[in-house]
């Protein structure tokens, strides 16, 4: 038997890994309660009408490559919109489109980091931080978000994990898995971290939109430090499958240069990514937004009702999410084993907290609560039933 390449080996990703087991009792005619993956469209939400016309139109009308780049009118259409959100300025020629924020990041640390180099990311962190380092051979450093303070990073432990190996600190605003919201003051002390140590500052703002009682910040207002800034359509406007996100590269003193194009080399071999979706995410940025008041008020009233029902059930605690659509409860024990055991006895689906990350993820479990409360009632009155046993 042919073995593969020695940096396939060690790649995991929790959140479909726990899925598998989930099939097989599906298999047997069980009925799961999925509460593992963060796609809006899995529920009752669905992608703006608007969205959906403009594909279809384009693929009447065009159906060849597009600039490795990304399309031009998208691109124009993120400048809008940071200019607009965030009031920074960039150009077109800051800004790669990508097949969604998972390329961005597979594209950046390829063109970022080397064998042995090591980069911050936040414990815990989306798993493909962790797994797309290590497949590029760098190491993933991760820093302590304090639970108590709603999963805050802890800013003392970040500049003591900083060394001469260090490339970049990356920041998930809103984060996933925990839903904490950083504030400006935060993310000002973690640009100047990266400033003072010269390092890159990567802000995955994917989330962006989805905040309920405080606003979401990015770091672009500092400029004294090179940004470069991950987002796409795929929460925010409600689809995942599209596969459309783009990296922004706000640069200081030219420092990203070099870095830049490596990652548009990189973007040229893949040739382009998906030209219809693109013109769909044209369409989501430039076109009604009313779907994201309505998306946020159906969410909020969820999260406030998973945050209360978790915190009433005896060995389960949790701190309420600023933004998101994810939960982190914490819970006493192994957490891959609770969630195997809790799937297999009273078919709820979560994904265990170790799962992004063996060491600030474990003990806990991740939850969205993106089902309609009915679903999650359910969910919850399985999960009371389960540790009452």
């Amino acid at each position: 038997m042919m073995k593969p390449a020695k940096r396939t080996m060690d790649i995991e990703y929790a959140i479909r890994d726990v899925v598998l087991p989930a099939r097989e009792l599906e298999k047997k005619g069980i009925e799961i309660i999925k509460l593992n993956i963060g796609d809006p469209d899995k529920f009752d939400f669905d992608t703006p009408e608007h969205m959906k016309k403009a594909v279809i139109d384009e693929m009447k009308n065009f159906n060849g490559y597009g600039d490795s780049e990304g399309l031009l009118e998208l691109r124009e259409a993120i400048v809008q919109r940071e200019k607009k959100k965030n009031n920074l300025d960039i150009s077109v020629n800051d800004i790669v489109v990508t097949t969604g924020v998972t390329e961005s990041i597979q594209m950046l640390f390829g063109a970022l980091l080397d064998p042995g180099d090591e980069i911050l990311v936040p414990g815990p962190t989306y798993p493909p931080y962790i797994a797309l380092a290590k497949f590029f051979g760098a190491v993933p450093v991760p820093y302590r978000t304090i639970e108590e303070e709603n999963w805050a990073p802890d800013l003392d432990d970040m500049r003591k994990k900083i060394n001469e190996k260090t490339k970049a600190v990356a920041v998930i605003n809103p984060n996933n898995p925990t839903g904490a919201l950083y504030d400006k003051k935060t993310l000002k002390e973690i640009g100047n971290i990266a400033a003072e140590n010269d390092i890159i500052f990567i802000s995955d703002e994917i989330y962006d939109m989805i905040t309920y009682e405080g606003k979401h910040f990015s770091p672009s207002f500092m400029e004294d430090v090179p940004l470069i800034i991950l987002n796409g359509i795929s929460k925010v406007y409600l689809s995942p499958g599209w596969r459309v996100g783009w990296t922004i590269f706000r640069d200081y003193n030219e420092k990203l240069n070099e870095i830049r194009e490596g990652y548009l080399k990189q973007a040229r071999v893949r040739i382009c990514s998906n030209i219809l979706t693109q013109k769909g995410a044209v369409a989501a940025l430039n076109g009604p937004q009313d779907h994201i008041k309505d998306m946020i008020a159906k969410l909020r009233e969820r999260r406030d009702y998973i945050y209360k029902r978790l915190n009433d059930i005896n060995g389960v605690s949790t701190q309420k999410p600023g933004g998101a659509f994810y939960i982190f409860p914490k819970i006493d024990g192994d957490d891959k084993k609770f969630v195997l055991d809790v799937l297999n006895k009273v078919h709820v689906l979560f994904v265990h907290g170790s799962g992004f990350c063996p060491v600030y993820g474990k003990g806990h479990f991740r939850s969205v609560f993106l089902p309609p409360i009915e679903t999650i009632e359910r969910a919850m009155d399985a999960l009371e039933k389960y540790m009452k046993k």
